[in-house]
């Protein structure tokens, strides 16, 4: 007889975790709970299976041959579960939970405004909408959708391009009379820039010198873990801030932030994509109507 007060899927979904992230500290906080919530469950677990399933040091965890087998048959079981769902939601109505990882930037000055509409237009779905420029795998994240800015490493996503951002070089009025203004990329070696706290896919800031595109690298003084905190650094006169133009063009009409080395054409554009996990199996509906929705509402300022 099922006992149905035993969530056997979630015991499952916690259980490989623990293995694939190599703790209970790193399972705990993909799953949303505490590592001593995941213990607890673990040992549970092993109790109504009447076996062990991991052995537990104070610096690593290892499987038994009992999870070693159990391992196996929860990933077979899980992948079969979530391709039942994406083929039972490919031709209903979108409907469930949507994970949804945005730059801070576009999530706040494109994104967000359309939210409102997408529920009213789907009530049978429900978001969680995360915004950080940092980039996430979203396999390990659990996130459906994430929006990218620039180039894509990763090939073995799905990729819907949303359009493109022209890039400019901007600095305070105050920065600019304390530093002077640069009139040649090769002078910003001699200014402060304002970088980031994560990997960048280019080095460097690309300008257009003659028929060549060269990089050049200014001297970092502060990182921003995002667009918006690299604008409020620049609009505090810190340094030159290399920014998507739609995210600062209020500050420039107010005379807040001036461009520099236009003539240069300053990094050109970057292109904005959303990203999903997609391959053989049909998409979710709920991932299809949003992906849809924001690729047809987006429309990128033409500075």
């Amino acid at each position: 007889m099922m006992r149905l007060e035993v969530n056997r899927a979630a015991e499952m979904e916690v259980f490989t975790r623990v293995i694939d992230l190599g703790g209970f500290s790193a399972a705990a906080r993909a799953c949303g709970l505490t590592p001593s919530g995941v213990s607890k469950l673990i040992t549970r677990l092993e109790a109504r299976l009447g076996t062990r399933l991991l052995h537990r040091s104070t610096r690593r965890l290892s499987l038994t041959p009992e999870g070693q087998a159990f391992y196996a048959h929860a990933v077979r079981i899980l992948g079969e579960m979530e391709e039942a769902e994406r083929e039972a939601s490919a031709g209903a109505a979108p409907r469930g939970h949507l994970r949804v990882h945005s730059t801070v930037p576009f999530g706040m000055r494109l994104l967000m405004p359309l939210v409102p509409e997408f529920l009213a237009a789907h009530p049978g779905v429900t978001i969680d909408l995360v915004l950080s420029d940092t980039v996430i795998d979203l396999m390990e994240e659990r996130a459906d959708v994430a929006i990218r800015t620039g180039a894509l490493r990763d090939s073995s996503l799905m990729i819907r391009k949303l359009g493109s951002a022209r890039v400019v070089v901007v600095a305070s009025p105050a920065y600019l009379k304390e530093n002077g203004t640069p009139a040649h990329p090769s002078e910003l070696i001699r200014h402060k820039a304002i970088g980031w706290t994560f990997p960048r896919a280019i080095g460097g800031w690309p300008f257009r010198t003659g028929d060549r595109i060269e990089e050049h690298i200014p001297p970092v003084v502060a990182r921003a873990s995002d667009g918006d905190a690299a604008r409020l650094l620049a609009l505090g006169g810190v340094g030159l801030a290399r920014l998507a133009r739609f995210q600062v063009e209020s500050d420039i009409a107010a005379g807040a932030l001036v461009p520099v080395l236009e003539d240069a054409h300053p990094g050109g554009s970057e292109d904005i994509h959303a990203v999903y996990l997609g391959g053989a199996s049909p998409l979710p509906a709920r991932v299809r109507a949003f992906v849809d929705f924001i690729a047809d509402r987006c429309r990128l300022p033409d500075f």
